[in-house]
């Protein structure tokens, strides 16, 4: 019996509470089939410079207004070489920078697909296996859910066989809790509060950057600083 699973879309190299939701569960399922949305951490998230805050942001073209996220591609060439050099200015200094060049240097310039869903899932899989996360990730479209929003949460659960949902905070807006009781599903709200403070380029702390900086600058000790592995 699978306890626990999350279901989320794919973010761009994500903070660390994304990997921590991973950590959390038995079974992750990244749900790309779902539409884009702008202005949103699909495609872009946030670097911690000495300059203070600038967002990364990979450029995709919208040709529809109901354009899932696994439908959207890059638009513009060598992108990767520009976020590669970007990251290698950022953070080149930082302790543990050199222990993972060559890592994201391959993954960064090796990138051979236009499609924004498969270059997120590629560095999730890469920063997962950094952090030493060794959770399952499957792609929602393995489980062939059907219904509205809810209901498809719901059909994840019933087909992996799981009892409780995982969920970040920001879906209490659209979450039916009287449907998944009706299903006999429990629901999980992530805290993302009381995160420990780490070692940063520049002052003053700042907790909602990529996880890339926390790995940068803790190195082999990144993912003691999740919540996850704390507890």
């Amino acid at each position: 019996m699978i306890n626990r699973i999350a279901i989320s879309q794919s973010n761009y190299i994500p903070w660390k509470g994304y990997f921590d939701m991973i950590n959390m569960v038995d079974i992750f399922v990244i749900y790309d089939e779902v539409q884009y949305t702008k202005n949103d951490w699909r495609n872009r998230n946030i670097l911690k410079t000495k300059n203070g805050l600038e967002w990364i942001t990979i450029p995709v073209k919208q040709n529809k207004l109901d354009q899932t996220i696994d439908e959207t591609e890059v638009f513009l060439p060598k992108w990767n070489v520009k976020h590669w050099k970007n990251l290698q200015a950022v953070y080149g200094k930082a302790p543990f920078f050199r222990l993972y060049k060559k890592r994201f240097e391959k993954l960064y310039l090796e990138l051979d697909t236009l499609l924004l869903s498969e270059i997120n899932k590629r560095f999730i899989f890469e920063i997962c296996d950094i952090l030493n996360i060794k959770t399952p990730i499957i792609d929602s479209r393995e489980l062939q859910l059907t219904g509205d929003a809810n209901e498809r949460l719901i059909d994840a659960c019933k087909k992996l066989k799981s009892k409780t949902y995982v969920s970040g905070p920001a879906a209490k807006s659209y979450i039916k809790n009287s449907l998944f009781e009706e299903n006999s599903i429990s629901i999980e709200w992530i805290d993302y509060s009381g995160y420990q403070e780490y070692h940063q380029i520049s002052t003053p702390f700042e907790h909602g950057v990529s996880v890339l900086d926390l790995i940068f600058n803790e190195g082999e000790k990144a993912n003691t600083f999740l919540k996850s592995v704390i507890s």
